[in-house]
Parts: C-alpha cells; structure tokens; sequence
C-alpha cells in the first residue's frame, strides 16, 4: 500500500497575527464606574471617620466658643467657616493621603494599572468618593457653628459649591501626596500635617495671626473655600469676592488634581 501524503492545507488561510487588545475606556464612563466602586466601598468603612470628623469640627466650635465672642463678628465668620471646610480637609485631603499611600505600599496601585481605564479617571473617582461624604457634616457643622455663634443661615446654600471645590483642591494635594510620598508612614505623616494646617490657619481669626502666617494660609487651598463661605454670614454678601475665591478653588483643583494624575502614573510605572 502506498500511503500519500497530504500537504496541508493552507490555500485561503491568512497569516493571522495575534488579536488586537480591546479599545482602552472613555474618560466619563470610565470615572462613573471608579466613583461608583469607590462610593460602595466608602460607605462602610468610611461613615465612622466621616463621624470623628464631623465630631472633632464641632468640638472646635464649642471651644472656639469659649474663646470668641459672638459679637466679635469677623472672627465668629472665620470660626464657624473654617470649622466645616476642615471636615472637607479630614476627608479629603487627610484620609486620601492615607489611601493611595496604603494602595502604592502594598501594591494595590498594580490592579488599577491592569484596568484599561485612564489615569485620570481614577484619581478623579476616589477623589470624587471621598469628598461626597463631606457635605452632610460639613452642613451639620455649618448649621451648629451659625447657631452658636448666632449667624444667619440664609446662604448656607453656598456650601453646594464650596464643598465640591475646595474638595477637589483637598483631593488632588491628598492624592498627590499619597502617591508621591516614599514611605506610607510619610504620606500619613503628609497627610495629617495638612489636616492640622487647614485646623490652625482656617479656623483661628486672621486678626489674630501674623503676616508671615497669613502667607502662608494664602498657600492653603482651603482657606479660599474658607474665605468664600465666610463672606455668606454678611447681612449684604460681597458676591463678586465669594465667586472670585470659589474661582481660585476651582484652578488649585484643576492643577491638584493633574499633579495627581502625573503622580499616579509615575507610580503606576515604575
């Protein structure tokens, strides 16, 4: 028996080279998908220090109370002010320090950077997250300070605004900070020290503080979310400056946040 071979068959078969890897996510639906994975997780372990946060604001207040004069009005403004935007500096500019400084130690950044998703997204997901959770303390703060103090609360609407922006200022410098710092120890160290700085330059009356500590509370993104609220408890607020210092938060937030984004990628490859 004679046994023939048989060439294969490769008459129509291309040379079909290794299959293209899927289209990397759009920014928008990629950041929604970030924020909402990062809003489940947050609920849970976030809402008690979200508590401590707003506890230790309000505590300020009653000390503040008994230090501050209700009819020393300028500097009652500073004291109720700067003690509901530091709830939005606990969370978002502490906290998130921790957070991606924790997330670079122990690898955590390496399943971010498998997502095909854009850096930006998740810089601008967990910062979102996180200073989602600051609006509800910051306006029991708000509320209490103005009712101790004996301020009105007609324009605490405002905070829809300065809590959004001057979150997004906290977040970007929190995150960067995380993600820059060599060592977690340092990025909790990092992220306590502007937590204490948004404390003693937002909270204390500017009348009371030296020039070359005023300089350096003009370097606090904070102190203009700060500012702008406190310029609502006037009887005829001057809303061209609460606009122009609202303004101010959203550029330091615009650049915050792409300092992180810079900073997440350097992490993510090296």
């Amino acid at each position: 028996m004679t046994l023939l071979s048989v060439p294969p068959q490769t008459a129509g078969v291309a040379d079909v080279g290794p299959a293209p890897l899927a289209p990397a996510a759009r920014l928008l639906p990629a950041l929604a998908a970030v924020y909402r994975a990062q809003l489940a997780r947050a609920k849970v372990a976030r809402i008690p220090l979200l508590f401590v946060a707003t506890f230790q604001s309000l505590g300020i207040l009653v000390m503040m109370r008994g230090v501050v004069d209700p009819g020393q009005t300028s500097a009652a403004r500073s004291v109720v002010a700067g003690s509901s935007v530091l709830v939005v500096a606990f969370v978002a500019l502490n906290l998130l320090a921790q957070y991606f400084g924790r997330l670079r130690a122990s690898g955590g950044l390496d399943h971010y950077a498998t997502l095909p998703v854009p850096a930006a997204s998740v810089v601008l997901g967990a910062a979102a997250a996180y200073a989602s959770f600051t609006l509800p303390g910051t306006l029991v703060t708000a509320v209490a300070g103005a009712w101790m103090f004996g301020l009105p609360m007609g324009q605490l609407w405002v905070l829809l605004a300065v809590v959004p922006l001057a979150g997004a200022a906290l977040s970007g410098l929190g995150a960067a900070c995380g993600l820059l710092a060599p060592k977690q120890e340092i990025a909790t160290m990092l992220g306590q020290l502007g937590m204490s700085a948004a404390l003693l330059l937002g909270v204390l009356p500017v009348d009371h503080l030296p020039q070359p500590v005023l300089w350096l509370r003009d370097l606090l993104p904070s102190t203009y979310g700060v500012e702008a609220f406190a310029r609502t408890f006037a009887a005829d607020p001057d809303w061209v400056a609460v606009a122009g210092n609202l303004a101010v938060c959203a550029g330091v937030g615009v650049v915050s946040l792409a300092v992180a984004t810079w900073a997440y990628r350097r992490a993510t490859t090296r």
